[in-house]
C-alpha cells in the first residue's frame, strides 16, 4: 500500500472513531435525560409520600372532569400544585366513599396543602363553585310579582350569583350586567348561536333578549374564571344539544315550521298554562296562528315588562313591542322564557282539537277550552266569579 494509500485510510479510521465517540456521548445524554425524566414523573405520581406542611400559599380553582378516577384527580390536583405527589392524595383519599362519587364541576382548593386537606376540601359541598340551576320558564331578566313585590331572579342573575367565588378573602363574581352587555355585543358566532336561530337572532339587532330562550334549563357547571361571552356561549351551546336531542330540528321540518318558532311556541305555553294542559294550549296556538287570529297573550306583554301577572291593564296591551301579541299578529320575536322537556314535547306534538280559547277558571289550575267565541265569554265570567280573573283576558 502506498503512503498516500495509507495516509488516507487513516483520516477515516480517526473520523470513524470521532464519529463513534460523538454517537456513544449523545446515547448517554438521552439516557441520563430518560432517566431524570422518568424518576422526576415516578417520583410525582407513585414515588414516596413526600407532602405539603401547612395551610397552603393561594386559593385556585380547579376543574373535575366527569368520569375522572382518584388517580386522575390527583394528577390534576398536582398539576395545579395544590398536592405534592399524586401518590400522598391517592392514599389519603384511599376508602372515602365521597373522594369516588365526587361529582364534575369546578372546585375551590388551596396550593400546596397536605393531601388529607386536599381530601377533606374536595369532600365538603362547600369548596364546590360554578353550580347553576336554571328552572323550567325562567326568563333573561329578574321579574316582579306585580301583587306580592316578590322578585324572581333571572337567568343572568342565576348565573352571575353562580361564578361568585373567594379567592384569598376576594369575592369574585362575574356581573349580571357584564353577562347582558356580552348578550348585547357579541357576535352570533361568538355566542355559539345554533344556525336555525341566527336569523331571528340577528333581527332583534342589539337588544340582549334575542337570546332568551336559547339557554335551556337545567343544571350546569360554570367556569368562575371565564369571560362574559364564553360563559353565555357554553349555555347556548349546551342549550343546543339539548334541543337538538328532543327532535325539535327534524320536527319542525315534518310539521313545515322553523325550529325556533316551535320554541318559541313552547316557551308560551310554558308561561300560559299548567303542565297537564300544555298539549292542549299548544294546539290553541297553531289554530290561531293558522287561522290568522292575533294569539292575544298576557305574557307577552309582561315579558318586555320583566313582571309577572295574569291581567294586563288596556294601556299595557295597546304598547307596541316586538313581543305584544295583542298589537301583532304571529308569533313574538323571541321566546318569553326558557321551556321545560314537557312544553317543548307539547310544542312539537299538540293534542288534536279545534280550539281557540281557554281560561284558568279556578286556583286549582282547572282550564277550560272552547272553539265558540260566546262559551269562551261564559266561562270568562266563571273566572271572575272565582277570582281568578278582574279584568277581560285575550
Amino acid at each position: 500500500m502506498s503512503r498516500l494509500a495509507r495516509n488516507k485510510a487513516e483520516r477515516g479510521n480517526r473520523r470513524r472513531r470521532f464519529t463513534s465517540r460523538i454517537v456513544i456521548a449523545l446515547l448517554i445524554v438521552v439516557v441520563l435525560g430518560a432517566v431524570f425524566v422518568g424518576s422526576k414523573l415516578w417520583h410525582s405520581m407513585f414515588g414516596s409520600d413526600d407532602d405539603y406542611t401547612g395551610t397552603g400559599k393561594r386559593d385556585i380553582v380547579i376543574q373535575i372532569q366527569a368520569g375522572d378516577s382518584t388517580t386522575m384527580v390527583g394528577e390534576t390536583l398536582h398539576n395545579q400544585g395544590v398536592v405534592a405527589t399524586v401518590r400522598a392524595f391517592v392514599n389519603a383519599a384511599h376508602g372515602n366513599s365521597k373522594i369516588n362519587s365526587i361529582q364534575p364541576g369546578y372546585y375551590r382548593m388551596r396550593t400546596e396543602i397536605p393531601a388529607a386537606n386536599a381530601v377533606e376540601r374536595l369532600a365538603d359541598p362547600n369548596s364546590r363553585v360554578g353550580r347553576l340551576v336554571i328552572p323550567e320558564g325562567r326568563q333573561l331578566d329578574d321579574t316582579t310579582d306585580m301583587k306580592t313585590n316578590v322578585v324572581t331572579p333571572g337567568i343572568l342573575t342565576l348565573i352571575s350569583r353562580s361564578t361568585c367565588v373567594d379567592l384569598d378573602g376576594d369575592r369574585r363574581c362575574v356581573a349580571a350586567d357584564d353577562l347582558r352587555a356580552a348578550a348585547t355585543n357579541s357576535t352570533t358566532t361568538a355566542l355559539s348561536v345554533p344556525p336555525w336561530a341566527i336569523q331571528p337572532v340577528t333581527e332583534l339587532g342589539n337588544d340582549h333578549r334575542r337570546i332568551e330562550g336559547l339557554i335551556a334549563p337545567g343544571t350546569f357547571n360554570v367556569d368562575p374564571s371565564a369571560a362574559p361571552q364564553d360563559i353565555l356561549a357554553n349555555l347556548i351551546s349546551a342549550g343546543a344539544v339539548e334541543y337538538m336531542q328532543s327532535g325539535l330540528v327534524d320536527t319542525a321540518q315534518s310539521m313545515k315550521l322553523s325550529p325556533y318558532d316551535i320554541l318559541v311556541v313552547a316557551s308560551l305555553v310554558q308561561q300560559e298554562s299548567k303542565s297537564q294542559d300544555f298539549p292542549k294550549v299548544a294546539q290553541v296556538i297553531y289554530n290561531r296562528l293558522n287561522a290568522h287570529h292575533t294569539l292575544e297573550f298576557d305574557s307577552t306583554v309582561n315579558y318586555p315588562l320583566d313582571r309577572r301577572e295574569v291581567a294586563t291593564s288596556d294601556a299595557d296591551r295597546a304598547q307596541k313591542t316586538a313581543w305584544n301579541t295583542y298589537v301583532s299578529q304571529g308569533l313574538p320575536a323571541t321566546a318569553i322564557c326558557s321551556p321545560g322537556v314537557d312544553a317543548l314535547r307539547a310544542a312539537e306534538h299538540p293534542e288534536p282539537g279545534d280550539w281557540l280559547y281557554f281560561v284558568t277558571i279556578d286556583a286549582m289550575g282547572t282550564t277550560l277550552f272552547t272553539k265558540d267565541y260566546k262559551q269562551h265569554l261564559a266561562n270568562i265570567e266563571l273566572a271572575k266569579h272565582n277570582g281568578v280573573l278582574d279584568s277581560t283576558p285575550r
